[in-house]
């Protein structure tokens, strides 16, 4: 299942993870968040779907179909976050897969400090793991210090945090896994080009997508990470602004 909001260039949002998770496999059950006027450059504007709307729709969703895994994005509103933890307290075993997203890669908001405030409060905890890339790791966790704020989230509940570096620079994209009692764990791949419009999103779909088909989280993680590099390898000039990844590229679903 995956919540997140509709970015009507095609690049990240909704469509991204829908993409992602079909590529790898999976069939996706989308339910919308919140409606952006966004293109290739930044984001200009949003608005929260009604939060009762995407109250019923989980409902029914849960009721039909089965649900192995749960994805969420840009969230809309402290309200609509109040409803997916709700649904996420009923269905304890779901694995969420969160992508905490607060600013596009051009710099509009997609997040104010309420609904930053639920978030941490109320799906942080719930999470198997959340993605944020370098800016919004430092915004969250307090500290520019990637393993600071890192372990600083995790004291809060959180109990897994991937920080993604494609936000970065040199050679290699570095993605670090920390959690609570462990060692944390790091994967690199290969830094092709500069910034791409929804890596984020699909590489937090993909993570779910593996984590659907039963696939453990650190298996989940490296495939994830191939599917991206692919899908940057093959990026669109769908704009004026950033490349959007191939999500369609080919890729093999057993690789």
């Amino acid at each position: 299942m995956i919540v997140s909001g509709l970015d009507p260039s095609g690049g990240a949002g909704i469509q991204a993870d829908i993409q992602a998770a079909t590529a790898l496999g999976v069939h996706p059950l989308p339910v919308l968040s919140c409606l952006t006027v966004q293109d290739t450059r930044n984001v200009y504007n949003a608005a929260p779907v009604d939060a009762d709307l995407v109250r019923q729709q989980l409902d029914r969703l849960a009721a039909d179909c089965r649900i192995d895994a749960v994805k969420t994005g840009a969230m809309g509103n402290a309200a609509v976050v109040k409803v997916v933890a709700d649904f996420l307290d009923r269905h304890p075993d779901l694995p969420l897969i969160q992508d905490p997203v607060i600013k596009a890669a051009g710099g509009g908001d997609l997040a104010d400090d309420e609904l930053l405030d639920a978030m941490q409060g109320s799906l942080f905890p719930r999470a198997e793991v959340i993605t944020p890339n370098g800016i919004e790791l430092a915004q969250l966790g307090g500290s520019e210090e990637e393993a600071l704020s890192a372990r600083q989230l995790l004291d809060t509940g959180c109990q897994g945090v991937l920080a993604t570096g494609g936000h970065g620079t040199g050679k290699v994209i570095t993605n670090t896994l920390y959690r609570a009692s462990q060692a944390s764990r790091s994967w690199q791949i290969e830094r092709v080009g500069g910034e791409y419009h929804g890596t984020g999103c699909t590489l937090a779909a993909a993570i779910g997508a593996g984590r659907a088909a039963g696939l453990s989280l650190e298996d989940a993680i490296e495939q994830a990470q191939r599917f991206v590099s692919n899908a940057i390898n093959h990026a669109l000039e769908v704009g004026g602004g950033q490349p959007v990844p191939d999500r369609g590229a080919p890729w093999p679903v057993n690789q």
